[in-house]
């Protein structure tokens, strides 16, 4: 029986609005502890990080809010790595996604002291691969691929002890459809493998499953990043940055069941979910059931 661990992280410090920060409060009023004990899955819920608060002010150099970004990173970080050096699966509970920049360099780093290679599934509308170069705006949420990949700021670079955190070819970017013209280009130069919306739309979410899964088996650790937003806003209304034209429920259902039956989840973030933005809850309700079946809930009648 697995172990799993929830952690929240209620911090909008990284978003261009307020209201990711009660994002996990949301998603534990949805049920989601007692939806995976459902599953046969030992819980233990941590409670949330205590970082600082979110101070609202203009970009610096680029940045907005970046010795605080750091330091939320860094409480995730060693939450994250300290669950998974105890054998435990963590679950970030964000949070805006900047924060998966302290998740995934844990993962990281525990990758190369455990000998595991390491495969990312980015869930998620937007590529989040801008830099302080490409975007006005500062907010690091639309930066946390590219400081993953070693284009950031050194403090978020290096968090995993080694720079870069992620090399590009171990992550997926699956259901994007909002990408900046300056980061598209250089999305392309880095060599991202993304599978947008459109080519969803062209060979089906099956298809694309088998793609971005291609090449595990049992040394793979498999991180997904979960942003909600990555959902059509039709059933998911409720995160800052909708954009239309988003996977379905039941293409997003296909997409965590075959996630599931690879058997090698073994960290998770959920992000951005904004419940000022909701309708009495119904996005983290939405979010709850998709994560039980990232952990093997599945409507199959099939033998």
């Amino acid at each position: 029986m697995a172990i799993v661990s929830m952690i929240g992280a209620p911090t909008d410090i990284g978003a261009s609005a307020r209201g990711a920060s009660m994002g996990p409060e949301a998603l534990r009023v949805a049920g989601l502890r007692d939806t995976l004990q459902g599953q046969g899955l030992e819980v233990h819920d941590y409670g949330n990080l205590r970082g600082p608060h979110n101070p609202c002010l203009p970009p610096v150099d680029g940045y907005r809010h970046l010795a605080e970004v750091n330091e939320w990173n860094q409480l995730v970080h060693d939450a994250v790595l300290g669950e998974l050096e105890a054998g435990r699966l963590p679950i970030l509970l964000g949070g805006d996604h900047s924060l998966a920049i302290g998740s995934i360099s844990a993962v990281a780093r525990h990758c190369r002291t455990s000998g595991k290679r390491l495969r990312v599934l980015w869930l998620d509308a937007h590529a989040d691969f801008n830099t302080h170069l490409l975007t006005p705006s500062g907010n690091v949420h639309g930066m946390p691929v590219a400081c993953l990949c070693g284009y950031g700021p050194a403090e978020l670079t290096g968090m995993a002890g080694a720079m870069p955190a992620l090399d590009p070819g171990a992550i997926r970017q699956i259901g994007i459809r909002s990408v900046d013209q300056g980061e598209k280009r250089f999305v392309h130069e880095v060599g991202l493998e993304v599978f947008d919306m459109r080519y969803i739309d062209e060979m089906g979410m099956r298809h694309t499953l088998e793609q971005s899964l291609l090449g595990l088996d049992g040394d793979t650790h498999l991180h997904v990043s979960f942003d909600v937003d990555f959902l059509d806003p039709d059933i998911a209304p409720g995160v800052l940055t909708t954009v239309p034209g988003g996977p379905s429920y039941r293409e997003a259902q296909l997409c965590m069941e075959m996630i599931a039956d690879t058997g090698l989840l073994a960290s998770l973030d959920v992000m951005e979910l904004n419940p000022a933005l909701d309708v009495r809850n119904r996005t983290a309700q939405v979010a709850v059931d998709l994560v039980a079946s990232l952990f093997g809930k599945s409507t199959l009648m099939r033998r």
